[in-house]
């Protein structure tokens, strides 16, 4: 099949976050410097726990489950799935050379680095601007799915052994993405069909994150506070350490990790297929100054051949339709030229 790379913007190339915090400074560098109060007032801001769900309540058709799935997707936007089905191996195989990538010496990484015009590779995303505050963050972004839209010449320079693990994670992850989409579609009452068509072949892409300690935590982010494009996103955190906030009532309160299950969040494409009764809400990364975090994102994106609107079965249910049908690669090219300029002001 034709290899067709799919471009939504530029961003423009920032130095190694991770290379930068090897040295010794007390003041981290004025770019990084946030002057706003994302911050939670003091650090005992802890979420109540996100819902969890249980997947394979789920598949075993417990309504119990399904229903609180359904009130974790209308009323927080995020919960935790626990009994995902993915082996222990395999993640622990993958958390490992995701290690290893970030401890590639930088000649190494040089090679892996994004170009102003491909958000694929080592860098930041949104950066449109030499004025704009950067994240005290290095992230590695790849698409992974359908293999088609894939950047071989970015995948084909990664390490053997982390393609071999990427690609059973990237499989692992459609599985419970379109099993946690099929189950949504039976709580909102959207036809099976329509679902599938939206999602079958679904683009993917995986960003993994580097957030290393900061000497001045209360004055940078990690990652700028943002609702995510996409229809889900799967949150693998390869430690302990905190770091994930949510917007909760107008206040940020902190998500701890747990070592058992994945972190799941509505995104916007969710929330327009959902007529907006699933909500896509705002989160960012906090950093600290003693210990490193790391994570894996994986989004999920609807077809990229598809009109992208509320579903057609939810919209007879309502008698209305609270978003308009525009094409999904238009609707993901304004959202990444929106971020981008938003990004450029802050």
């Amino acid at each position: 099949m034709e290899n067709k790379k799919i471009n939504f913007g530029r961003s423009l190339i920032v130095p190694s976050v991770q290379e930068l915090a090897k040295q010794s400074m007390t003041k981290i560098p004025p770019w990084y410097v946030r002057h706003d109060h994302h911050h939670p007032a003091s650090d005992d801001a802890q979420a109540p726990s996100v819902p969890i769900i249980d997947l394979h309540c789920l598949l075993e058709g417990s309504c119990a489950e399904l229903d609180k799935l359904h009130a974790a997707s209308k009323e927080r936007g995020f919960f935790h799935v626990i009994n995902h089905g993915i082996s222990e191996s395999l993640l622990e195989d993958f958390k490992r050379e995701v290690l290893n990538l970030f401890k590639l010496p930088m000649e190494e990484k040089l090679k892996l680095w994004q170009e102003e015009d491909n958000p694929e590779g080592f860098g930041q995303l949104f950066v449109m601007s030499e004025e704009q505050k950067l994240d005290w963050s290095d992230m590695f972004y790849i698409t992974t799915l359908p293999h088609n839209l894939r950047q071989l010449q970015i995948f084909q320079k990664l390490p053997l052994i982390l393609r071999e693990k990427l690609e059973g994670y990237s499989i692992e992850m459609k599985r419970v993405a379109m099993t946690i989409l099929s189950q949504m579609a039976k709580a909102l009452g959207i036809e099976k069909e329509e679902m599938s068509e939206l999602f079958h072949d679904g683009f993917q892409s995986v960003r993994m994150n580097y957030y290393p300690p900061c000497p001045q935590p209360k004055r940078a982010l990690g990652f700028s506070p943002h609702s995510d494009a996409d229809a889900l996103t799967i949150l693998y955190q390869l430690n302990e350490t905190v770091g994930l906030q949510i917007r909760k009532d107008g206040k940020w309160v902190t998500v701890a990790p747990r070592p058992d299950a994945l972190v799941v969040n509505i995104g916007d494409i969710m929330e327009i297929v959902s007529n907006g009764v699933y909500k896509s809400i705002e989160h960012q990364a906090i950093v600290n100054s003693n210990i490193e975090r790391m994570s894996v994102a994986t989004f999920y994106v609807s077809n990229m051949d598809t009109e992208l609107g509320p579903a057609r079965s939810l919209v007879a249910q309502h008698n209305v339709a609270n978003f308009r049908q525009v094409p999904t690669k238009t609707y993901l090219k304004g959202f990444f030229l929106l971020k981008g300029l938003m990004a450029s002001h802050t």
